[in-house]
């Protein structure tokens, strides 16, 4: 995918899927990966301690790791694959940010790790999926932190910077206070009586991981005084919206650090926000629940001036759903497909839950913000019913040795009681999946003679199922006959004979017995889907 569409898939997150409605290629939070059984052989040749680097990179394998994290006091790990295209697609703001970093400081430094070949390694820091980034720091080794900012050059520096430097700007007096939240759009002060308390702590903390956001602490009485304070308080100053909010500290419980970090995330974002490239990062990073969209062409006015009474509707869920306004003839053209739309559909609204990518669309005609309002109270209370897309399916769906699903089909064909039917779920653009095509339609040959064995394929990017959400590309699901919607998920070796081996033991495979769960029942409405996954890489 591109552009918005596979930040949608991948970000997801990331994630709108997981969760991103359509995603930028898994390199943002929330990627989902498709699943990877490659395995690499050990190295033959007797390594050393020395550090070498590859772009400003440092090399990094089992008989140096050590030396790496005894000379640098904080240093970022990469854990890759050679095959992992996620991987190949970081590696060069990778090294450019590891070049920013060399030419601000010696602190901290960027190294990376060939997870297949160094499997010691891969072990001992539970690698599961590529790429996963892990920092270290002070030379800890039993303790890495994951990393959590943007996979870009940028957004890698800057997380590295909080935690290099004093992640908040002490501020003396009124005067140095007032220049500095005047000088920022967005500005965090924690104003605490003691510096050296557990709150202060905690929020210096929660200033190395909001990094989009400028933070300063205050300890003079003066201070308090001044904005009119009497206990430990962090604020937050915009200079759009509510130009300030106020988050006490509880002095009972202190300050959370997660919630902390989750309400300065959810109050720095504008009220209703635009999809932009600039934008992505935020709106799928504050991890709001739902977004609401408002699809719309902003070079017709009278699509603009919806946003009024959307931007009306949206204070009343701050926090619990996001307010966003997608662009149809603009950078929102790329995720139309990811929600069945066209640009001619515009305007209209969509609620999207990012836990199951589930979409609903608001039916009426007016779109005042009363209107809206309601719809989105009513989809919250579980009053209101998903849509669910479907491809329409080719006329020879049911001829091919693999038959061809969609969200229409599926139900009457994987719980037909007389089959067994095994589907693989496919995204078009998912390399592993083009990888086992092959396999796959020699399989669908190999059975088509068989009357109770069926091979199926349903793309899940453009087709939903109501029970049954598809996270990672290919996906292989056995439906065995009988009674019970019976579902086994399939995670063993890709290739036709152990296919095989798995249908002709009725779904099973001694060396690794495979996960059952019950299907539900659908409900009666139609099925149709348009499944979106995080792009990522596992083991």
């Amino acid at each position: 995918m591109r552009g918005g569409a596979v930040l949608w898939v991948l970000l997801l997150s990331l994630a709108w899927l997981g969760r991103v409605w359509g995603a930028e290629g898994g390199e943002e939070d929330g990627e989902v990966m498709a699943t990877e059984e490659e395995e690499g052989d050990e190295e033959d040749e007797v390594l050393s301690d020395e550090l070498e680097e590859e772009d400003g990179v440092l090399v990094l394998h089992e008989h140096n790791f050590a030396r790496a994290l005894r000379e640098h006091r904080l240093l970022l790990v990469e854990f890759y694959a050679p095959w992992c295209g996620h991987c190949r697609r970081l590696a060069p703001e990778f090294a450019r940010a590891a070049a920013l970093l060399r030419n601000g400081s010696e602190v901290a430094r960027l190294g990376k790790v060939d997870a297949v070949t160094q499997t010691n390694l891969s072990s001992e820091f539970h690698i599961q999926a590529f790429p996963t980034l892990k920092l270290f720091r002070d030379g800890n080794r039993t303790h890495p932190v994951a990393y959590s900012g943007r996979m870009d050059a940028e957004g890698m520096v800057l997380w590295m910077q909080r935690r290099a430097g004093p992640s908040a700007t002490l501020l003396h007096d009124a005067d140095t206070a007032a220049a500095f939240i005047r000088a920022q759009d967005i500005a965090a002060v924690g104003f605490f009586k003691d510096l050296h308390s557990a709150a202060a702590r905690a929020f210096y903390e929660v200033a190395e991981e909001v990094v989009e956001v400028v933070f300063g602490v205050a300890e003079a009485d003066e201070l308090f005084k001044a904005y009119g304070l009497s206990a430990d308080t962090v604020c937050l100053f915009k200079k759009f919206d509510e130009e300030r909010t106020d988050f006490p500290v509880d002095p009972e419980q202190g300050l959370n650090v997660a919630e902390m970090t989750r309400l300065l995330r959810v109050h720095s974002l504008q009220l209703v926000m635009d999809f932009l490239n600039e934008t992505s990062g935020q709106i799928f990073g504050a991890k709001i629940p739902n977004h609401m969209l408002l699809f719309l062409n902003t070079s017709v006015a009278e699509q603009q001036a919806l946003r009024d009474e959307f931007r009306a509707a949206a204070s009343a869920f701050r926090g619990e759903v996001l307010f966003v306004v997608v662009d149809v003839d603009g950078y929102g053209a790329s995720v139309l497909h990811f929600f069945g739309l066209n640009p001619s559909d515009a305007p209209t609204l969509r609620l999207i839950k990012m836990e199951n990518n589930r979409k609903y669309r608001m039916e009426a005609d007016a779109f005042s913000a009363t209107a809206i309002r309601d719809f989105v109270r009513a989809v919250l209370d579980g009053k209101v019913k998903p849509q669910l897309l479907s491809a329409e399916p080719p006329e020879d769906w049911n001829t091919r040795p693999v038959k061809v699903l969609v969200g229409k089909t599926f139900e009457q064909v994987a719980f037909d009681e007389t089959k067994n039917v095994f589907v693989k779920f496919y995204a078009p653009w998912c390399t592993h999946c083009q990888e086992m095509a092959a396999a796959w339609e020699e399989l669908g040959e190999r059975y088509k003679d068989h009357e109770d064995i069926v091979i199926a394929e349903m793309d899940a990017t453009a087709n939903e199922l109501e029970n049954i959400t598809i996270s990672g590309y290919p996906t292989l699901h056995y439906f065995p006959a009988g009674p019970g919607r019976k579902m086994v998920e399939y995670r063993s070796a890709r290739d036709v004979e152990t296919f095989s081996k798995f249908l002709e033991n009725g779904g099973k495979l001694p060396e690794e017995p495979p996960t059952v769960s019950m299907a539900p029942e659908n409900s009666t409405e139609s099925p149709s889907s348009s499944g979106t996954a995080e792009a990522r890489e596992e083991l």
